[in-house]
C-alpha cells in the first residue's frame, strides 16, 4: 500500500513538469540562426507573403520582398554581435518569441509573431525596438 501511495504522489508531483516540457513550443532554429548571422536571405525563408514590421520608428505592413529590403538595411546599419531567444510561447493558433539582439550600435528587444500557413510556420510580425534596460 505504501508503494502505491508513493508512486501516486511522485506521478502527481512530476506531471506538471512533463506536461510543461511537452507543451513548450519552439520557433524554428533557422530564425535564430539567421538573426545571429544578420542573414536576411535565410530569415526571408520564414517570412509570410505580407509582414508587419515595427522597426525602430517605422511601422507598416510590407510585401515579403520589401520587408527583406527593410530588414537588410537594418542589419547593414546595425551589425549583429549576438542574439538570444529569452522567451517563447503559444496562444491559440500563433507562436511568439522574444529575444535580445546586441549590435555594434546598441541593444534591442526583438518580438516575433508566427502563424501556421499550410504546413509552414511563418513570421507575420517582427518588432525590433531599443532595449532601454527594461
Amino acid at each position: 500500500m505504501k508503494t502505491v501511495l508513493i508512486i501516486s504522489v511522485l506521478f502527481i508531483a512530476l506531471q506538471p513538469f512533463t506536461a510543461e516540457a511537452q507543451e513548450q513550443p519552439k520557433i524554428p532554429e533557422g530564425i535564430s540562426m539567421a538573426i545571429r548571422a544578420g542573414n536576411v536571405t535565410e530569415l526571408s525563408k520564414y517570412l509570410n507573403s505580407t509582414v508587419e514590421l515595427l522597426l525602430l520608428q517605422k511601422e507598416d505592413f510590407y510585401k515579403k520582398n520589401v520587408a527583406e529590403t527593410v530588414l537588410r538595411d537594418f542589419f547593414n546599419e546595425y551589425k549583429v554581435k549576438s542574439f538570444t531567444v529569452r522567451h517563447q510561447g503559444a496562444k491559440n493558433d500563433a507562436q511568439y518569441a522574444i529575444g535580445n539582439l546586441k549590435t555594434e550600435k546598441g541593444d534591442f528587444r526583438v518580438y516575433f509573431l508566427l502563424k501556421t500557413i499550410g504546413k509552414d510556420l511563418l513570421i507575420h510580425q517582427i518588432r525590433i525596438e531599443p532595449d532601454n534596460g527594461r
